[in-house]
């Protein structure tokens, strides 16, 4: 096997139409090959030993390069080559956003019996996010989260969620969050601050935002996507049913980890295909 590499996105995805170039260093091309649909790029031919240069492109990401030796073998082990979306470290364009629900997700884990998790999400849910044009710590984001669509797989345990001990849905239907402020955490990274309400109580919650990139869609829009997280305490929200096990373990942990994975389209509403 002469080149061998993975091509991945930040966030651990495939990269299935990168090329990967590999150059001797007269500035030559000793080797061109093509990712396939699994982000993996093989090819047999051998490469003289020496010194390379590989330059791997994808259309919407930043080339990447490296320098690279080949030994007698003629093997050029590339390894795990990671793509950052063109423009990922900038903004997206100012305006507003309008959050597509179809394809991100709003997730929770918590612990079950000290020893494993249970994961559940919520599938109703809709969001706008506006970009200030000058000072983007300006900017706002506001989430309404329909509480009864939360699903853990499990109707029991999803009836008694949605019961008086937990969520409460018949008197609080909506758990809201509207952000208050914006701080930079990096070149990509932000803490989104805002308050979340949620069984009758609002406090504040900060979200660790990382802003994976922007691109075309396939109908003529542009996407934005984002990863945030953060915890919350269950007793903060005035949600303390708990039942305690033999040795004070508690049946379900107070603390859950929100993990949340939107893409967002440009615009003040969602395209109508």
């Amino acid at each position: 096997m002469g080149l061998t590499a993975r091509i991945r996105t930040r966030d651990g995805w495939a990269v299935s139409h990168a090329v990967v170039t590999v150059a001797d260093m007269t500035g030559a091309q000793a080797l061109r090959a093509e990712a396939d649909a699994e982000g993996a790029v093989r090819d047999a031919t051998p490469l003289e030993p020496g010194a390379y240069t590989v330059i791997v492109t994808a259309v919407g990401y930043a080339p990447a390069a490296s320098s690279m030796i080949v030994t007698a073998s003629g093997r050029a082990e590339v390894g795990t080559v990671t793509l950052a979306r063109q423009g990922g470290t900038e903004l997206p364009p100012p305006g507003p956003w309008t959050v597509d629900p179809v394809h991100s997700s709003v997730g929770a884990v918590a612990q079950h019996l000290g020893i494993s998790s249970v994961h559940g999400r919520f599938t109703e849910f809709s969001g706008s996010i506006e970009i200030a044009p000058d000072d983007v710590t300006k900017s706002r984001v506001e989430a309404v989260i329909r509480a009864a669509s939360v699903d853990t797989g499990n109707g029991m345990r999803d009836g008694h969620l949605k019961s008086p001990d937990f969520l409460d849905v018949e008197r609080f239907p909506e758990i809201t969050y509207r952000s208050t402020g914006l701080t930079a955490t990096g070149s990509d990274r932000w803490t989104v601050h805002g308050e979340l309400g949620m069984h009758g109580v609002v406090r504040p919650v900060d979200l660790d935002l990382a802003y994976l990139g922007t691109g075309p869609d396939p109908w003529g829009g542009t996407r934005a996507a984002f990863r945030a997280t953060t915890e919350l305490h269950r007793e903060d929200f005035a949600m303390n049913y708990n039942q305690v096990l033999q040795a004070g373990i508690a049946a379900i942990g107070t603390t859950l980890k929100v993990e949340l994975d939107i893409q967002a389209v440009q615009g003040e509403s969602l395209p109508t295909v």
